[in-house]
């Protein structure tokens, strides 16, 4: 370590201040969108051969289930090979078999990132990536690449913006690999006590606020407001409204900020939706809007609760389709635990401006702001899976049946066996994704709900901390 930090101090590598990191990111972000695609390429191919003090550019993607995953590539090596990157797909959770191993990585130029130092190493930049086939068309089970042809589509051909806000929330926990050496007899230890917009300044939960939200600011994400949240030791860190795509890219770079801050700080970072019982649990509240020419279509002036019916359909289609849909929305065993009517739990099949137990709340909006909240999401749901899945049920799904009012709401699972049964034989699901990939998710997602009792009982157990996708215990996978 003394040898990296001379190499920063010496300027050898590139460890830019956050001043500066900001302003370029802040660039890149504006551009994304804007600019052609093989016109950021040629300015970001020209800036690598240019910046001497650039060793590495770190490309990622995420597997089916969600995981973050990171690979390294020498500056050099990427400028002359990037139409040739590949790797060893069988190696990746839900990707292919190995008979079909050898996958593609294509790097998103429009996804460029500079990264801070102090939290990556110096000299790295990074970006995202699509998964393609050994031929060079997009991967079917890459649901990244799925969410961009996606939304790509939707804006050529009907003139539509998928637009996005994530509210993600998370526990700060004592000690650095807290998941990996849980323990149930003792469960997690809690970082604070405070609640809801409580913290003292300066104490470690807002400390690990205030690192990561200065982090975020750096790397381009447009800040708007960060607390601790209701439970003991949670906090939720808010960023503006986007496109769908790239707020699925900022959840998955939330999510690391957030590990790598707290790991800074001897702590760990946890987005298991109920790490701990007798508290209410982390979400990921989704607002969503379409909008036509840059107006939100959500929005009628006159319209029941200022939505359009544009709006009131999307969300009758979400909720008509909400059982089928809930593995998604709720990818974990764990997550069922969060789905409990006794601590604000969003698990009603229902809409309403007022309820927060109700799985669709309509926040109070403008013309620029009316959108829709889906509030029955745990943080630890593939993002891109999710915003796919949820843009194609609100506009394409099946509108629900008309009811008398007065029938009290049906719930979503209360297990991840009752999701599974439901996202297994609904044929919706089948129709968007794919029979393959709903095959390979429901894999995934069985061999980690037989590792845990169906009745989950007061008590947090080991096998669905240990298991669970976004823990890094790849080493256990094989043992039962």
């Amino acid at each position: 370590m003394e040898n990296m930090n001379d190499q920063l101090t010496d300027g050898l590598f590139l460890a830019l201040p956050y001043d500066e990191l900001e302003e370029l990111n802040a660039g890149a972000r504006d551009k994304r969108d804007t600019v052609p695609l093989e016109e950021q390429e040629s300015e970001y191919r020209s800036y690598l051969e240019k910046e001497k003090r650039i060793r590495a550019v770190t490309l990622c993607f995420s597997d089916l289930e969600g995981r973050f995953q990171m690979l390294d590539y020498d500056k050099k090596f990427l400028l002359d090979s990037a139409d040739n990157l590949t790797f060893d797909g069988s190696s990746i959770r839900g990707f292919t078999a190995q008979r079909e191993s050898d996958l593609r990585i294509k790097p998103d130029w429009s996804s460029f990132y500079w990264l801070p130092a102090d939290l990556f190493g110096p000299g790295k930049v990074i970006m995202f990536a699509n998964i393609l086939t050994r031929d060079g068309g997009q991967y079917a089970s890459d649901f990244r690449g799925l969410l961009q042809n996606f939304t790509h589509d939707l804006k050529a051909q009907e003139g539509l913006s998928a637009l996005v806000a994530a509210e993600i929330e998370g526990f700060v926990l004592k000690g650095r690999s807290a998941e990996q050496n849980f323990d149930e007899k003792d469960g997690f230890e809690l970082l604070s006590t405070s609640g809801y917009f409580h913290s003292l300044p300066r104490d470690p939960l807002r400390q690990f606020i205030d690192y990561a939200s200065v982090v975020q600011r750096a790397m381009g994400f447009k800040n708007e407001k960060d607390h601790p949240e209701v439970a003991p030791s949670q906090f939720e860190m808010n960023f503006s409204y986007g496109e769908a795509l790239r707020v699925a890219d900022m959840i998955q770079l939330y999510k690391l900020i957030c590990r790598q801050v707290a790991n800074n700080m001897d702590l760990t970072a946890c987005f298991l939706p109920k790490p701990v019982m007798g508290i209410n649990g982390s979400g990921m509240h989704i607002n969503m809007s379409l909008a036509e020419n840059g107006k939100n279509i959500f929005y009628a002036k006159d319209g029941k609760e200022k939505l359009s019916t544009v709006a009131h359909d999307f969300i009758s289609r979400t909720l008509n389709h909400a059982q089928e849909i809930c593995l998604v929305l709720n990818a974990s065993v764990n997550a069922y635990r969060r789905l409990d009517p006794h601590f604000e739990a969003p698990n009603q099949i229902q809409v309403s401006p007022m309820d927060r137990g109700s799985m669709v709340r309509i926040p109070v909006g403008n013309e620029k702001t009316a959108r829709i909240e889906v509030r029955s999401v745990g943080p630890d749901a593939n993002p891109y899976l999710l915003l796919y899945i949820l843009f194609k049920t609100g506009l394409h799904g099946e509108l629900s049946p008309p009811t008398s009012g007065d029938k009290p709401a049906s719930l979503l699972p209360g297990t991840i066996q009752e999701a599974l049964e439901l996202f297994e034989t609904g044929d919706f699901v089948r129709q968007i994704l794919g029979t393959e990939n709903v095959e390979k998710y429901l894999a995934c997602k069985k061999q980690v709900a037989g590792r845990s009792p169906s009745d989950l009982g007061t008590r947090v157990k080991t096998s669905e901390i240990a298991y669970h996708h976004e823990v890094t215990n790849q080493g256990l996978w094989n043992t039962f």
